[in-house]
């Protein structure tokens, strides 16, 4: 099927998985047909920078939180990258949980202390170098 619409529809196809070049999509026959009309984009974590904190910056900017400080999330872009090892996900799920504990405990704001006491995914949480060792 992908075959078929990549020769009769003249339109960009973008698909996304893990491990494709193993597992599912480009694997075996089909898949060696399938992998000589597309090409491949990598993508990985995001590294500290420009981009980082400007995608900090815009998830700051989508918070509708009362006591928030605008700026507070960018100056811990550095403790946000240790957290999620650059990941969006991983970043999107630690701002979100905070958010949500502003709400509920009427502090309407977020603080590095309300990040910490939030947790991220499994990979984020085993690849981050432990805050306090002990």
């Amino acid at each position: 099927m992908l075959k078929y619409f990549s020769e009769r529809i003249p339109a960009t196809f973008v698909y996304a998985g893990i491990d494709v070049e193993r597992n599912g999509l480009l694997s075996g026959t089909r898949g060696e047909q399938i992998a000589g009309r597309f090409g491949m984009v990598r993508t990985s974590a995001f590294p500290r920078g420009e981009y980082w904190t400007g995608l900090i910056s815009a998830l700051e900017d989508s918070l509708r939180l009362h006591r928030h400080q605008p700026g507070t999330l960018t100056g811990l872009e550095e403790y946000l990258h240790r957290r999620t090892g650059g990941m969006i996900g991983s970043l999107l799920r630690l701002i979100r949980g905070a958010a949500i504990q502003a709400v509920l405990d009427g502090t309407e704001k977020i603080t590095r202390g309300a990040l910490g006491s939030v947790g991220v995914d499994i990979a984020s949480e085993t690849a981050a170098a432990p805050e306090h060792p002990w």
